[in-house]
């Protein structure tokens, strides 16, 4: 007997991946019973038009409009729509990549192990050189500081990964995605559900792709708005930071320091230390991969690092001036 499910998929201007994305979950949507809702945020390219000729000839696929954007309320506003009768709730990132048999994985570890919520492992790619140096950037421990969704499981049991599957009851139950972020909103979800007491499995089965921004200045927004959000869930939730997230919190005050350097000297060195090992760590990685332009991934790691920082410490200011979440 097929279990029902949703299959959501959040998608702002994806004309050049969407078409191609459906194709390959419809045959999952159809061995597993699930409907596919498209929840569009105001695209302005062919999105919708695609994702509107194959739901016209198929309609397991829906098109709904996303009018917050963001994706954590196209999938609460999915949920409300179609989640009623439906036991599981499956994310997928348009720009993401997935193996064929992605969701049916996902199902069967959730049947095996009982758990609340699926999330998986990331390995990332590129491909121009600007994108193939942040993927590796993403992919070492000086860019993740050894997140274990960053690297491939075995399946274990987890405090936080990247969402894939998750019971609607419990998702329902714990008031579903906070609309309030636009970053780190599954890290926000994920202490809810281990507050609740619900149980948090990562994947050894699957695991998907993820493309990271193609220019600088997009890893930059990225991980300026990664870092917003940590705040507020720190704010939130009165969490401290972990360990691995302590030393690139200090890269913007260092560079704050690194200003007065005319008055002292010794204003200089938490910078420039920071950024040697970052650069040095970059060309370590192309000397490895014997690829020149790899070293850039030492620069990328810099950029995410003082974007992160700057954006977490930019909430807490919010806060402090204004009395309230910025």
């Amino acid at each position: 007997m097929p279990i029902s499910c949703i299959i959501v998929i959040p998608c702002l201007n994806e004309e050049r991946h969407i078409g191609r994305l459906l194709e390959q979950l419809r045959p999952a949507a159809r061995r597993l019973g699930a409907r596919i809702v498209v929840a569009d945020g105001g695209s302005d390219d062919a999105t919708c038009a695609i994702v509107g000729r194959i739901a016209d000839e198929d309609d397991s696929v829906v098109l709904i409009d996303n009018p917050r954007r963001i994706q954590s309320a196209a999938v609460n506003l999915a949920v409300r729509q179609f989640g009623n009768g439906c036991r599981y709730l499956i994310r997928i990132d348009a720009h993401g990549g997935y193996p064929d048999d992605y969701c049916d994985r996902l199902i069967d570890e959730a049947l095996e192990t009982d758990a609340d919520s699926i999330v998986v492992s990331m390995l990332t790619k590129g491909t121009g050189p600007v994108q193939r140096a942040a993927a590796a950037a993403q992919n070492s421990r000086l860019g993740t500081g050894g997140s274990r969704h960053r690297h491939r499981s075995n399946g274990e049991w987890v405090d936080h990964g990247h969402h894939a599957l998750m019971r609607i009851d419990v998702f329902r139950r714990v008031g579903g995605y906070d609309e309030s972020f636009t970053h780190n909103e599954d890290a926000e979800l994920d202490h809810r559900l281990r507050q609740g007491g619900y149980s948090i499995w990562m994947s050894g089965r699957t695991r998907m792709t993820y493309f990271p921004r193609n220019s600088l200045k997009g890893l930059y927004r990225q991980y300026l708005g990664y870092g917003r959000g940590r705040a507020r869930n720190v704010l939130k939730h009165r969490v401290m930071p972990k360990l691995r997230q302590l030393a690139p919190l200090m890269v913007a005050p260092a560079a704050l320091l690194a200003i007065l350097t005319p008055l002292h000297w010794l204003f200089a060195p938490p910078l420039g230390l920071w950024a040697a090992i970052c650069l040095a760590y970059g060309g370590r990685l192309a000397w490895r991969a014997g690829d020149p332009k790899l070293a850039l991934a030492g620069v990328s790691a810099m950029i995410m690092h003082f974007a992160w920082s700057l954006g977490f410490w930019q909430q807490l200011a919010g806060v402090g001036m204004r009395g309230r979440d910025a």
